[in-house]
């Protein structure tokens, strides 16, 4: 099984070139060895690797900083993913893409599953949608995970903020009225594993569109409450702790982004196809956050 693996350099990219070396032929490709704005560059890559599967880990992800600049937002998470499925298509490999929960409004009083109509809010959430669509539109056999709260030992994230600020400020405030799961790269790589493994087998997943999260509920507040009080746990200074935390509603707390006010993803479609259960989401999030806990303590 041959796979070529595009955004190796990102936090999820990272966490996959990680975890698939084992079971293929993997060749994991940054942005310093394929220039992703260029199809040419691209189509190169694709047609000399020849893979039997296409991983794209690559995406704009700066959620604010794309209310400024939507052509660049549109351009990666759009137009390049449409090049790729194109491509795809044409060597008759599978694409394996990454989506979001931001292509919801969050206005439902439930979990979202696959087939509820997506509403995005905010450019970030429009410009994955569409690339989800280019993908559909291609007809290239593929997998489409759509996850939340995306939190991995490399790269930027929330827990590495929180931790950040716990150690320069003596008191934080967090967001308690967005509801979700964090979700690590570490599971979400498994999942992706688990699908490669049933493609070199000659028994694929069926082509479609999966959420991917542990189970459970929390928000913002409540994963760094978590986070911190594993963090004095293992010795790090901190100069805020859990109970320095202080909740706050979105409303007190403006960004030029709008966001979901509900997160929360169906997940049974997944699971049915699964070799292992999907956690709960304190379960997921400790191992990663006792790897970026570690982190801080070595530096």
């Amino acid at each position: 099984m041959k796979i070529l693996l595009f955004g190796a350099g990102g936090q999820l990219g990272w966490e996959l070139d990680r975890t698939l070396s084992s079971v293929c032929e993997l060749k994991a490709c940054d942005r310093h060895m394929v220039d992703l704005t260029d199809s040419a560059a691209i189509k190169q890559a694709i047609e000399k690797f020849r893979p039997d599967c296409i991983i794209n880990a690559a995406a704009y992800t700066a959620v604010d900083k794309a209310e400024s600049e939507p052509e660049k937002a549109f351009q990666v998470n759009a137009q390049v993913v449409s090049v790729l499925a194109g491509q795809a298509k044409h060597c008759d490999a599978w694409l394996i893409h990454y989506s979001t929960d931001y292509v919801f409004d969050g206005t439902l009083k439930r979990p979202y599953s696959e087939t509820d109509l997506p509403h995005p809010i905010n450019v970030y959430g429009q410009s994955k949608l569409a690339g989800e669509e280019a993908i559909r539109a291609s007809g290239c056999r593929h997998l489409i995970f759509r996850t939340s709260w995306v939190i991995g030992r490399h790269g930027k994230n929330f827990a590495k903020t929180i931790l950040r600020l716990a150690q320069q400020r003596d008191s934080l405030q967090v967001i308690d009225d967005q509801n979700g799961v964090p979700t690590s790269t570490n599971l979400i790589a498994r999942v992706t594993k688990a699908a490669v493994v049933a493609m070199a087998t000659s028994k694929p997943w069926p082509t479609g569109l999966y959420h991917l999260t542990p189970h459970g509920q929390t928000t913002w507040y409540g994963i760094a409450q978590t986070l911190l009080r594993r963090a004095r746990a293992r010795g790090l200074l901190l100069a805020s702790d859990e109970n320095a935390l202080h909740p706050i509603a979105t409303s007190n707390y403006p960004t030029p982004a709008r966001r979901p006010i509900n997160s929360l993803l169906e997940t049974s479609k997944l699971a049915r196809l699964l070799h292992f259960d999907l956690p709960d989401w304190q379960d997921d999030f400790v191992t990663v956050s006792n790897a970026i806990i570690s982190d801080n303590l070595s530096s």
